[in-house]
């Protein structure tokens, strides 16, 4: 008898490992994953199909989707229809005309417009944007959304807290929307310190409805009166301000300032979130009142997710950098670009562009930290070059090529913001705006590091082990 339960436990460990290899042969579109995961579950019964199951299946993409299917989720223009067609009054700036092709990328692959007559106005750190989005809030004459990944209700994010609330006392709608994980973030929640007030806040998937450490919200905004906007990496937190702050906690960062058309598409953004958390369709004329041109930046907001149809961030940085001819300039926290990217980095520096990246020298982060170095070798090894900023940590995020064309937003070059969290970012055509921010990397290049393969050689065998073996799990970082 105890021949037969061997015999049939062996015979469904067989099984499960068959079936299990056959739905990785079906499902994996990567021929490598395809290969691992079978190899994996063929040769480690119960344990391969067991980590299969649990990390190979990409439960993202169902849950979107169900969401799509059940109308949980719309989109903008489901929301507010767009005023014009596709690419209207959309003429390039003359120093831009090479990147023709990276507009019409973002044509088809973006459901906004690329929109003339915006101002975009960097605002470093929070004692630049902290001021300024207050007296916005100040202004407030009928309604005011903001969303943020983290809202500390401490310090700086009192003065939040108490602007917010006098507006909404004095009959402007405020409406709040804080991602539920980064909500954790915070020493006091404003929840509480909003409680009893008429301003209403919303969490964005709450943990009580299951373990959604993806598909968090990430996106920062801020939109008065549908007229003037916010937007940009960073959160509602005194760290933000480095003066104020000690070193080992401080953070550098950078946010935007949006006037103009372009403002209507991140009102549609944060208006699709609100439906997506309340069920409640906010598309009155009064979100989206007439904008006039406020400047000279052409500008297309790119709202992206696991829920589109399309890796849109991906596409186009990808697509800016096949279009690069003399520059490109990126800075991010958080820095581990899979093999298509790394590979289109390469090919962009091997075709004679000067390709520089600048990543914090601090990171608060280390798992990333010790990712990044475990595949920075092959980047130094065809000719880009690599930064280290000196503390404290910086989390500004842009993305720059040939003094033109400019990527600013909430989105990392890393899987969690490529694949697996809600952005937003902006695509800038200006050159007066990407002087700026040239600016802004030249100042970072002279008080940064410069990383050499000799010195990426010369770590110890534990610290490179420790480094490659964080890169391995880079997709789930």
């Amino acid at each position: 008898m105890d021949h037969i339960f061997i015999i049939m436990f062996v015979l469904c460990a067989c099984l499960l490992s068959l079936a299990t290899a056959g739905h990785a042969l079906l499902h994996k579109r990567d021929s490598r994953s395809a290969l691992g995961w079978m190899s994996i579950s063929l040769t480690l019964p119960l344990l391969g199909p067991f980590l299969y199951w649990c990390l190979g299946i990409n439960r993202i993409s169902r849950r979107v989707r169900s969401w799509q299917e059940s109308g949980r989720r719309l989109s903008g223009s489901e929301l507010h229809p767009f005023d014009e067609p596709c690419g209207a009054a959309a003429t390039l700036p003359q120093a831009a005309a090479h990147l023709a092709d990276l507009r019409v990328l973002g044509d088809r692959v973006v459901q906004t417009r690329l929109r003339g007559g915006n101002r975009v106005t960097p605002l470093v750190n929070g004692e630049d944007a902290y001021p300024a989005m207050l007296a916005a809030i100040r202004r407030a004459e009928g309604s005011i959304n903001l969303s943020s990944y983290i809202f500390d209700a401490d310090g700086i994010g009192a003065e939040f807290v108490t602007q917010l609330s006098d507006a909404a006392r004095r009959g402007v709608e405020v409406r709040i929307i804080i991602d539920a994980l980064g909500e954790k973030y915070s020493r006091r929640s404003p929840r509480t310190a909003l409680a009893g007030t008429k301003v209403r806040l919303v969490r964005y998937l709450p943990l009580r409805h299951g373990a959604y450490i993806n598909l968090r919200n990430h996106r920062k905004l801020l939109i008065i009166d549908g007229r003037e906007a916010f937007t940009g990496g960073m959160n509602i937190r005194s760290r933000h301000q480095p003066s104020s702050t000690d070193v080992a906690t401080a953070i550098h960062d950078m946010h935007f300032s949006v006037q103009g058309p372009v403002v209507a598409d991140l009102q549609r953004t944060f208006l699709e979130d609100w439906y997506f958390v309340t069920g409640e369709r906010l598309d009155m004329p009064s979100f989206f009142p007439a904008l006039e041109p406020r400047g000279d930046a052409l500008a297309r907001s790119i709202s992206d997710g696991p829920d589109k149809e399309f890796r849109k961030l991906e596409h186009i940085v990808m697509g800016a950098l096949s279009c690069a001819r003399r520059s490109v300039r990126i800075m991010t926290p958080y820095f581990i670009p899979d093999r298509p990217m790394i590979a289109s980095l390469i090919t962009t520096a091997l075709r004679g562009v000067d390709v520089r990246i600048i990543l914090p020298g601090l990171n608060n982060l280390p798992f990333v930290h010790w990712a990044t170095r475990g595949l920075l070798w092959e980047l130094l090894a065809n000719g880009i070059r690599i930064f280290y900023q000196p503390p404290p940590f910086v989390h500004t995020k842009l993305f720059l090529v040939d003094d033109v064309w400019s990527l600013v937003g909430s989105a990392n070059l890393d899987p969690r913001s490529l694949r697996l969290n809600f952005e937003l970012n902006l695509s800038v055509f200006e050159e007066e705006f990407a002087a700026g921010l040239n600016r802004h990397f030249e100042q970072a290049f002279e008080a940064s590091h410069e990383v050499t393969q000799e010195e990426l050689d010369g770590r110890s065998l534990p610290t490179r082990l420790r480094d490659n073996c964080a890169r391995l799990f880079s997709p789930y970082l």
